[in-house]
């Protein structure tokens, strides 16, 4: 069951995951924020409303399965706070594919600004909503694995959980 947040109204709850603790803030009935533990640009706790986990059923639902190799795209709404270039980068992720990577330089390129590559990466590095919108599918132009808001090590750990599950959906049944 949905409930239904006021306009303005910020509520959070916080769930387990195998990435640890994720912060999870919907705001004007939408997913606001998925914040890792010790995230980089985290805001701060009392920015998250109150809690509540009543508006988070769905989201939740959608993460264990995700979790559990069951689901390899979201379908939720969000409801994304920043800049428009920034929200330009951020609907750019969401076109990258479940198990496939690209380089800041190409997602520079995917907007129609081949020169921005170093501005989408800060774009990349405050998207409110890790995994869903899947920031950690950005690499550096040699493939390296650069900054990650989560951590490097949680970068890595997605990337190779996506690379294993986009290869058991090839396998014929």
């Amino acid at each position: 069951m949905t409930t239904h947040i006021p306009a303005s109204h910020r509520v959070h709850t916080v769930i387990d995951s195998p990435y640890g603790a994720l912060t999870l803030v919907a705001e004007d009935g939408g997913l606001a924020g998925l914040y890792m533990e010790q995230q980089r640009h985290r805001p701060p706790e009392e920015s998250f409303g109150e809690r509540d986990s009543r508006p988070f059923g769905e989201v939740e639902a959608q993460l264990e399965e995700y979790f559990s190799g069951r689901r390899t795209e979201f379908d939720l709404p969000l409801r994304l706070r920043g800049t428009p270039f920034q929200r330009t980068v951020w609907e750019a992720l969401l076109g990258i594919p479940f198990g496939s990577t690209v380089s800041y330089g190409q997602l520079a390129a995917t907007i129609g600004r081949p020169a921005a590559a170093r501005a989408v990466g800060l774009a990349n590095g405050r998207n409110p909503v890790g995994i869903i919108v899947p920031c950690h599918r950005v690499l550096g132009s040699t493939g390296d694995l650069t900054g990650y808001g989560g951590g490097l090590d949680r970068k890595q750990r997605l990337l190779g959980f996506e690379r294993q599950g986009a290869r058991q959906l090839m396998l014929p049944a």
